[in-house]
């Protein structure tokens, strides 16, 4: 598994943790449970949030960056979450202060929030002093959330059941993105009950890897990755948020290989060919007017990395 070496700091302890990109997102029915099982193809590209741990008398969270107001700064803010279960199951007191420093979109279908808690859990374990086992770190990390344990692993992934089973993939070079943010975020619960009401009356196959996405992944083959991008999100994401129609033109319009909404959205994912396109698919985007802001990135790229 990537990440998780460094050392620690008498200030306290940072933790980079990467976001991710869904390249293939296949959505099962809704089970009884209310979620659905998934067959989710998770790769961490090169965008990052830190989050630094320091002693405290009590828990407290601040946060910087774009869109910093929107982030909860409350026990519902899976760093918290995080500190709190990682101190129960050692029986400590969750005395902690948590600085975030956001560069992954607020909301976005990127895990910003999931790779928040993350990159808290292993802050909090570094500077506890604890050396949790991995395995325990990754039960922590699924009974955080889905997409949790991949911020965690990073690199590229299966994930199963709800997204939390992770299998490890092999990824054969890199390959380059560009990201749109959009004005505002997009709940991921109304994305699943749009695909819901989407798909009622119809029969949910049940979801399964592509096996040529994988083996693009395998292989770096950046042209048959873009052909096999795929997400059973994005059909709902774009009914509730129909504008995102506009930004995936434009990014495809400008030379991108291929486009897709970044998992539950609004943040939409263009593969390009190399830098050099990347640079130029950001531009272009952003001089369409149909985003907010573009990044480029990179991946693989390692998960959560104490700094």
């Amino acid at each position: 598994m990537n990440g998780v070496d460094g050392t620690r700091d008498a200030r306290g302890v940072t933790v980079r943790v990467p976001a991710k990109v869904n390249v293939q997102l296949a959505v099962g029915a809704a089970r009884p449970d209310g979620f659905h099982d998934l067959a989710n193809v998770f790769l961490a590209v090169s965008l990052y949030d830190e989050v630094t741990a320091v002693p405290a008398e009590r828990l407290t969270i601040t946060c910087e960056g774009p869109d910093a107001d929107q982030v909860p700064l409350d026990r519902t803010n899976l760093a918290a979450r995080a500190a709190e279960l990682l101190a129960a199951r050692h029986g400590l007191s969750p005395d902690v202060h948590l600085h975030i420093a956001k560069a992954i979109p607020v909301a976005g279908g990127m895990a910003g929030g999931s790779a928040d808690g993350a990159g808290a859990l292993l802050a909090c374990d570094a500077l506890w002093g604890l050396d949790t086992p991995r395995d325990v770190l990754l039960e922590i990390c699924a009974e955080l959330g889905s997409d949790v344990p991949f911020s965690l692993v990073g690199g590229a992934a299966l994930g199963t059941g709800r997204g939390e089973k992770l299998t490890e993939l092999p990824v054969g070079g890199a390959f380059h993105w560009v990201f749109a943010v959009a004005d505002g975020g997009l709940s991921t619960p109304a994305v699943y009950g749009e695909f819901d009401r989407l798909t009622a009356g119809t029969e949910v196959p049940e979801p399964a890897a592509s096996p040529a996405l994988l083996e693009a992944l395998r292989t770096g083959d950046t042209t048959a990755l873009a052909g096999a991008l795929a997400n059973d999100l994005q059909a709902p994401a774009l009914s509730l948020r129909p504008s995102l129609a506009a930004t995936l033109t434009a990014g495809t319009e400008a030379g991108a290989l291929a486009a897709l909404v970044s998992g539950s959205g609004p943040t939409t994912a263009f593969l390009v060919k190399d830098a050099e396109a990347a640079e130029a698919v950001a531009a272009a985007l952003v001089a369409s007017g149909t985003c907010r802001a573009a990044h480029t990135a990179t991946s693989p790229a390692a998960g959560a990395t104490l700094l």
